[in-house]
């Protein structure tokens, strides 16, 4: 019980620490402009050139977009949950815990799944309202349980490239080419059944893809369907062993090359 109680400490407590130690957008200009803002008009860049070049519906490009809205945040934040520490030198204090590292990481990683649902919320409500898509009252409950299991695999997967950062120096270019390949394969923006088949198989194993779509079918009225948020959560999960795999092995590695300190 003590054990639980201290790993849920570190998870809730240390998690909140380190969010305000690391985020990079504290001042509420720089939030609303590059978490709220900047989706948003992608909602309406989007929107507007669907309707010029006839592709997809208002719906599509707009909940699709919004949902993508919580990249923005999770995919840098849990990159910077990692990279940071060794971009400020804190990393190598980080590493010399006793602590299991499961929460230790994932509590840096938990602020950024509630940073990504706040964003996607915003723009869909707000995007919602100034282009008049009417979101079913009954909607909303499963809504949020999709907007959170999309935020928490996005986290996920940011924390998985964040690892890079035990050995790379430059994750952030890691970080902005998966922002691109979200946007494309996703089929947040572009119909899937567009893409060539290997670009469509691509999709189905990144976050938000599965999200993207139950999203879409509930605004339609459609019902929630386990199918997909199961598949959203299933494709966190693999992110977040494989986040932890790849923290462990680069930390081993980092000890052994007395690299954990070098930018």
């Amino acid at each position: 019980m003590f054990r639980f109680r201290a790993s849920a400490r570190l998870l809730v407590v240390g998690g909140a620490i380190s969010y305000r130690a690391l985020f990079n957008w504290t001042t509420p200009p720089m939030f609303i402009g590059t978490l709220l803002a900047g989706p948003l008009l992608q909602v309406f860049f989007f929107v507007f050139l669907g309707r010029e070049l006839g592709v997809a519906d208002d719906r599509f490009h707009l909940v699709g977009n919004a949902v993508l809205a919580a990249s923005a945040s999770c995919v840098y934040g849990g990159t910077m949950a990692v990279a940071n520490e060794r971009w400020y030198g804190t990393l190598g204090a980080v590493l010399l815990s006793p602590r299991h590292r499961v929460p230790l990481w994932a509590g840096r990683a938990l602020p950024y799944v509630l940073n990504g649902l706040v964003v996607s919320a915003f723009v869909l409500t707000a995007a919602a309202t100034l282009l008049g898509l009417p979101v079913p009252a009954s909607a909303l409950p499963g809504l949020g349980l999709v907007l959170l299991t999309g935020a928490a695999a996005c986290s996920a997967f940011g924390l998985a490239l964040g690892a890079l950062g035990l050995r790379f120096r430059d994750v952030f270019l890691v970080s902005n080419v998966a922002s691109s390949l979200l946007l494309l394969l996703t089929g947040a923006a572009v119909p899937r059944e567009t893409l060539p088949e290997w670009m469509r198989v691509a999709g189905e194993l990144l976050p938000l893809t599965h999200a993207a779509d139950a999203a879409r079918r509930l605004t339609a009225d459609g019902g929630l369907d386990g199918r997909l948020l199961g598949a959203e959560a299933l494709v966190g999960a693999g992110y977040a062993v494989l986040a932890v795999l790849l923290l462990a092995v680069f930390e081993r590695d980092s000890r052994r090359r007395a690299t954990l300190d070098v930018m």
